[in-house]
């Protein structure tokens, strides 16, 4: 449905740094970075969709009101890892690592902010 999903970035290098290993703890990455673009994707929009961060074309960066970003994690193992990087890199807890029962399915997932403010979760399938 989607090519990418893009998201803005005061410190685009800062910002490459988290998302290596936040997403990396997911299994996504590391980055690929046009030249001196100021922008880091990650996954192929080729092949169903990537990841996007970087300084943002209009100049100001501003936050999506209520927007999050959420990204499958393969097992609540890897939901616990994407969210420790998280804190090891300078995001912020959004909520910890558990079950949501007002989700469907009741999954297992845990959401962070990024060192730019951007609200993010990863998210394991139900029985994982």
């Amino acid at each position: 449905m989607f090519t990418h999903v893009m998201v803005g970035s005061k410190d685009p290098e800062r910002s490459r740094s988290f998302y290596d290993k936040v997403l990396g703890a997911l299994g996504i990455g590391p980055s690929q970075s046009p030249p001196g673009a100021g922008r880091h994707f990650y996954g192929d929009m080729t092949k169903g969709g990537a990841f996007g961060v970087g300084t943002p074309a209009e100049g100001e960066q501003q936050h999506a009101n209520g927007g999050t970003i959420g990204f499958i994690a393969p097992s609540s193992q890897h939901v616990d890892a994407f969210h420790q990087a998280g804190l090891d890199n300078g995001g912020s807890c959004e909520g910890k690592p558990g079950k949501r029962e007002g989700a469907p399915g009741s999954p297992y997932g845990a959401y962070l902010r990024d060192p730019d403010g951007n609200k993010i979760c990863a998210f394991a399938p139900p029985g994982r």
